[in-house]
């Protein structure tokens, strides 16, 4: 029995406390190419790559950071799945989680702009016919702005990803029968939407950091 809502959320339990492990589980549903001719799921992988390509090739011109887009998108659509199955700890639900993986791409594009391209950064910072009297207020929001990234991107994963991972849980604690008639196309209804959430998170994480390469020469 639950002793919260938010127990759900714990990365360890009684039996097993390697929890974490499930995001290495990711690893098996992607397996290298090792056939002569492409399977399905290869094609498949291929169209969605070209795709993303496509789409981000609009917001930056660095390949490289289309690359690691690509690469974090499919890390976090993989665990956002698997934490829609019974059983299996969603660890993007977790704050740690998303802050590990945004806080390093930021510091590197920072690290990067501000030791290449300093001139160009601190041209972002004030926003071209800013009248002189707001000139260090916009300064301060800029550089407050350019800060809090990482915690918007990690803060926006969690929130979403535990919003309906509560909603799933309460409706799952309702075992009276004469409610299932009604709670079981509610609860259908909202795993399809979870999925698309998934989905939508993954693919806004990825082109936020992809646009944020885009101020960097």
């Amino acid at each position: 029995m639950m002793t919260s809502l938010f127990s759900s959320f714990d990365p360890s339990s009684n039996l097993l406390q390697l929890n974490w492990m499930m995001m290495t589980y990711s690893m098996i549903i992607l397996p290298m190419n090792f056939w002569m001719k492409n399977s399905r799921w290869m094609i498949l992988k291929k169209n969605i790559k070209n795709k993303m390509f496509s789409e981000l090739m609009n917001s930056t011109k660095h390949k490289e950071m289309m690359y690691l887009s690509i690469s974090i998108m499919t890390m976090i659509l993989l665990n956002n799945f698997m934490g829609l199955f019974p059983y299996i700890f969603t660890s993007t639900s977790h704050i740690s989680i998303s802050m590990s993986i945004s806080i390093p791409v930021w510091l590197m594009l920072m690290m990067y702009g501000w030791t290449k391209f300093y001139n160009h950064m601190f041209k972002h910072l004030l926003p071209i016919g800013t009248p002189s009297m707001i000139m260090p207020m916009m300064i301060m929001i800029e550089t407050t702005g350019n800060i809090i990234r990482p915690i918007s991107l990690s803060v926006r994963l969690t929130a979403n990803m535990i919003a309906g991972h509560l909603l799933m849980t309460l409706l799952g604690n309702t075992n009276s029968i004469k409610m299932i008639i009604f709670i079981l196309p509610v609860q259908m209804m909202l795993m399809l939407f979870e999925s698309a959430i998934s989905i939508i998170q993954a693919y806004v994480f990825s082109t936020l950091i992809t646009l944020y390469s885009s101020e960097i020469p």
